[in-house]
């Protein structure tokens, strides 16, 4: 049975600028249930990171309310804020945020032990097996191209088995054949771990795969769609 992954309700955004209160995000209400596939589309300035933001607990709403898998992420403090993601939340970045000195599986491995897993570089080596890694395991970072460095983090996004996968411009960074890569691992990692995934993007192939799509302007959700046959 389908439940609510993700619930925002009137959440707003509000960040102090130079020359006064900016609202980044206004009224938004929005409801992704279990297994949907979300992209966020929209002009730049329109929001859509910031949204993003808000559903990771990575920026904390000024108004109304933002649940994740039933918690109420507003009442949450940092450190709290910190282990429900570690647990629950994979989150991919445009620009990887690699750690520089780590080997590929140690970049995976790492959020694991952390979080008490005792097999975490069985399972880091899994992951980058999946997204096609196997060779490149015992690299650092700068020895690998853009392509490898997003597949490192997709790995470490999806090492957790997390309910909610979150990507922030996954393919923003990559050439057209790279980009595409990233797509197909992107989406099969989503079906393999069953995880709900909500993406910003502006790519027009890459949100007709998503089975929702939400259009953002001014910090506000202007129209949604559903794409038929994503959602088959």
């Amino acid at each position: 049975m389908l439940r609510s992954v993700l619930s925002l309700k009137g959440a707003c955004l509000t960040l102090q600028g130079n020359a006064g209160p900016v609202d980044i995000l206004q009224d938004i209400s929005l409801e992704i249930e279990q297994g949907e596939s979300i992209g966020l589309v929209g002009p730049s300035g329109s929001g859509k990171s910031s949204l993003l933001m808000l559903m990771g607990g990575l920026e904390r709403a000024t108004g109304g309310t933002v649940q994740a898998l039933e918690h109420d992420l507003t009442a949450m403090d940092e450190d709290a804020l910190a282990r429900f993601r570690r647990g629950n939340m994979g989150i991919v970045f445009q620009s990887f945020h690699l750690i520089p000195t780590m080997t590929a599986l140690e970049n995976v491995a790492t959020p694991l032990e952390l979080a008490g897993h005792r097999d975490a570089f069985e399972r880091a080596e899994a992951e980058l097996e999946a997204v096609g890694l196997a060779s490149r395991m015992q690299h650092y970072p700068a020895q690998m191209s853009g392509g490898e460095q997003q597949r490192v983090a997709l790995a470490r996004a999806a090492a957790p088995r997390p309910a909610i996968l979150l990507a922030d411009e996954p393919t923003g960074n990559l050439d057209g054949s790279n980009g595409a890569a990233i797509m197909d691992l992107l989406f099969g990692l989503r079906d393999r771990h069953g995880a709900t995934l909500v993406l910003v993007t502006h790519a027009p192939e890459l949100a007709a795969r998503c089975t929702r799509v939400v259009h953002l302007r001014d910090g506000r959700i202007e129209r949604e769609t559903r794409n038929a046959e994503a959602a088959q």
